[in-house]
């Protein structure tokens, strides 16, 4: 189907989409996991072309990894669109009212976005997870996946569809631009007449691409260079396990911590513990003049390291010599993602809280936790490290907009 077709049926059918009761989109999206279940023979064949393809290709082990689909993962998927029917639907809630002097009575409502488009890479689950956040929040949605997984996502949007239509709902809730040309995701992106929002997921290279190029608004969301700052009235005991969780228990993720900022006042006895944890765990560690001979094995850092999202066993690390430094330096080159300090001093807790810039600031806790499902907010889009529209992690209500109702009884302006 031609992109403009997509769009603009896309654009029809949002308007079917937010009609639909919680009831019947709850019931919708069970069938659709009762599907993607029982046509995973079918899912595993299609997918199986994309990973030869990979392999051909000589794709990283780690995109394979990701890339791969098999009976587990897709009840894995299954189970996902399951837990997203179980939530609240955030359609059609007030958020606040108020009366006027003159008698009209004003409520600001839940109402979708209308048509949300995602451009994304390799990973097909987030055809399913795309498909069930939209779909719940009452939106229509038009999915461009990487070239690298098109026929995962060529079948499971079939096997989608095809649900949606036994449960007699427009199928058009979710299509699939199967063109893998580069020049139609650039065409995609001026689609401004027909999508009303566009989400990118992937790479820093693809959401820089996006947000300089497209005419629809965007919500930026992944990269994440992530910091956590060590104070001088730091617990170690905390700091250690803290630093290996957010930096080793997954690295390729947009909230793994990329930057180690340490207190000079503690850095003689807490570096070479930090160092040797990270020997342990096959970390390379790239750090500044100040304390790279206190960390056996390190290298020295450049500039470029500091504002660097490795995904990669590898961290840097900074000296400062007060909090208000580490909070400079973090602003400096952090990414609106997440931050973390490890303090016992609540004054200097609280100065971070306040002063860092980015969509989720930590006290004594791992930068690993910003997600959708941690949050309690059930499956995410992605998340936002921008502050219009939404920021942070994005679930249901942040994919949804809002509308005054004005209730009068036959006022009118003076």
């Amino acid at each position: 189907m031609e992109l403009l077709e997509i769009c603009k049926r896309a654009k029809t059918a949002k308007y079917e989409v937010q009609k639909l009761k919680a009831d019947a989109k709850n019931r919708a999206l069970i069938a659709v996991a009762d599907r993607l279940v029982s046509e995973a023979k079918y899912i595993i064949e299609a997918n199986e072309k994309d990973y030869d393809n990979g392999v051909k290709n000589g794709m990283h082990q780690g995109m394979l990894d990701r890339l791969k689909l098999d009976e587990k993962r897709i009840a894995a998927m299954a189970e996902g669109l399951k837990e997203v029917a179980a939530l609240e639907d955030p359609i059609g809630t007030e958020i606040e009212h108020f009366e006027r002097p003159n008698g009209l009575f004003i409520k600001k409502v839940r109402v979708p976005l209308g048509v949300v488009g995602i451009i994304y890479e390799s990973r097909p689950n987030v055809t399913a997870d795309a498909f069930a956040l939209t779909f719940k929040s009452g939106n229509a949605a038009v999915l461009k996946g990487g070239s690298d997984a098109i026929n995962s996502n060529i079948a499971i949007t079939k096997v989608i569809r095809d649900a949606l239509t036994v449960e007699g709902i427009t199928p058009d809730a979710v299509q699939l631009i199967e063109d893998t040309d580069r020049s139609v995701t650039t065409q995609f992106m001026k689609m401004n007449d027909y999508v009303d929002v566009l989400i990118p997921r992937g790479s820093a290279r693809l959401i820089k691409a996006v947000v300089e190029n497209s005419t629809i608004p965007v919500i930026e969301t992944g990269t994440g260079n992530c910091h956590i700052y060590v104070d001088k009235d730091a617990d170690l005991k905390k700091a250690i396990p803290i630093i290996i969780n957010a930096k080793t228990q997954r690295i390729g993720v947009c909230n793994a911590a990329e930057s180690l900022v340490v207190h000079k006042d503690i850095m003689k006895k807490f570096l070479p513990l930090f160092g040797e944890a990270m020997r342990e765990c096959d970390v390379e560690v790239r750090a500044d003049e100040y304390s790279i001979d206190l960390i056996d094995g390190a290298t020295k850092a450049t500039d470029e390291d500091f504002g660097k999202e490795y995904l990669d066993y590898i961290i840097s690390v900074k000296t400062v010599s007060s909090v208000e430094e580490a909070i400079d330096h973090i602003n400096k080159y952090n990414t609106g993602h997440s931050e973390s300090i490890i303090t016992e001093n609540k004054e200097a807790a609280q100065k971070f809280l306040d002063m860092v810039d980015a969509a989720c600031v930590y006290v004594n806790a791992s930068t690993r936790f910003t997600d959708g499902f941690e949050f309690g907010f059930g499956a995410e889009i992605g998340i936002s490290t921008q502050k219009l529209h939404a920021r942070g992690p994005m679930g249901l209500r942040e994919l949804t907009s809002y509308k005054y109702e004005i209730l009068g009884e036959g006022q009118i302006r003076g």
